[in-house]
């Protein structure tokens, strides 16, 4: 089988799908590698690296589609909702997708990629589970935003994170709350403390208490209960709006003391909720900064706006999306890691072999022969059950 590994054309994103390090591991599972000229020269990794590794380079975007059995993206059609849909005449029946569809987006979109007659798997439904924590591209993505989403608040903050005592007297640390204490915001305490902040997190999930005091943060607890606070998938679930405006009037002070607010508060296929509101942001000292890591679907911040850094009442709202693109290198070779474990689940000897009992292809394949399969989808989207 002949593995493809187009250029992205998602505007400005700069990872690409497969690195040369993960090239003669997929070789050796008897598949070929093409990779289009230039796809790794923004992420740092020039095609003559390719090439030594084992990979074949096409010139033209066209020809990877023709070739691929296998097309690995990262943004692929659904997630790319700017370029995207001119890569529809490129696949054809048969072929296989893998890579990130945000298929919650837009039923529209996950029926125009079923009528190309392509299986389609997307890595955003990978199962939370041990077994495929290794194909986890979610996770691994939402790491490496979490780390830049606090060295952005660290450039934009009139203050240094660190606590330094000093001949001109002492400096007292800065303090920083993250709110959603998923991988990003994990990753964002942990980062916050290494730089020597003073680190608060919220949950609605009192269970990742825990997690945030063994990084060194203290978590901050609010007289307000959620119910069924995560699913089956470990993700949170949404409340009602009596449940968030409690919330908000609750984390209210928390967020006047901080200097920096980083909020990662995700519900898949919904909108983030509001947890820092105008009056919120008011209160907050002149040269505060919030980063926003829900900017790309509306936001967590009343005043986010997204792609864009603004300033309301003296505090900076950054709402970047995309943020795992600003760090390619490592963004790309954590993708492609996750990606060739996932090949090498589904690939046998050379073949596809695609086990519907399996948790794993269950979970992320979306489309196939022409129909949605994704019972997850189909229920989401209130599409009737598909017969056996």
């Amino acid at each position: 089988m002949i593995i493809g590994v187009p250029r992205e054309g998602f505007p400005g994103e700069r990872r690409v799908g497969l690195v040369p390090s993960v090239v003669p591991t997929l070789r050796k599972a008897g598949l070929e590698v093409v990779v289009q000229s230039g796809a790794g020269n923004e992420a740092g990794y020039p095609d003559a690296d390719y090439v030594a590794a084992g990979a074949r380079i096409l010139p033209d975007r066209a020809e990877v589609f023709a070739a691929a059995d296998v097309l690995i993206q990262v943004l692929c059609y659904g997630s790319n909702d700017r370029t995207g849909e001119a890569e529809l005449p490129l696949l054809r029946a048969g072929q296989v997708l893998i890579g990130f569809l945000r298929p919650f987006g837009s039923l529209q979109t996950v029926q125009q990629i079923a009528s190309r007659g392509v299986t389609a798997l997307s890595v955003e439904l990978m199962p939370r589970t041990t077994r495929a924590q290794s194909m986890d591209a979610l996770s691994s993505m939402a790491t490496i935003a979490g780390y830049k989403a606090v060295v952005l608040a660290a450039d934009a903050l009139p203050r240094i994170f660190p606590m330094l005592t000093t001949a001109a007297g002492t400096i007292t640390p800065g303090r920083v709350l993250v709110i959603g204490c998923g991988v990003a915001g994990l990753q964002a305490i942990a980062t916050a403390r290494r730089l020597g902040a003073v680190v608060s997190a919220y949950d609605l999930r009192p269970v990742v208490k825990e997690q945030v005091q063994s990084l060194g943060g203290r978590f901050v607890e609010l007289d307000v209960r959620a119910e069924d606070a995560q699913d089956e998938r470990g993700y949170a679930r949404a409340q009602g709006e009596d449940f968030y405006n409690r919330q908000r009037e609750l984390l209210g002070k928390v967020v006047a003391e901080s200097d920096v607010v980083i909020t990662t508060a995700v519900v898949p296929g919904k909108k983030p909720p509001v947890l820092v509101t105008k009056a919120m942001v008011a209160a907050m000292r002149p040269g505060s900064v919030i980063v926003d890591l829900a900017a790309e679907r509306g936001g967590n911040c009343e005043l986010t706006s997204s792609e864009e850094r603004t300033v309301m009442d003296g505090v900076t709202i950054i709402g970047l999306i995309n943020v795992a693109s600003t760090v390619p290198y490592h963004a790309s070779q954590l993708y492609a890691r996750n990606i060739t474990a996932f090949l090498l689940h589904l690939i046998k000897e050379g073949k596809l072999q695609l086990n519907m009992d399996d948790q794993i292809v269950r979970d992320t394949v979306v489309t196939r022969a022409g129909e949605v399969v994704n019972s997850r989808l189909r229920e989401f989207y209130s599409l009737p059950a598909l017969q056996p």
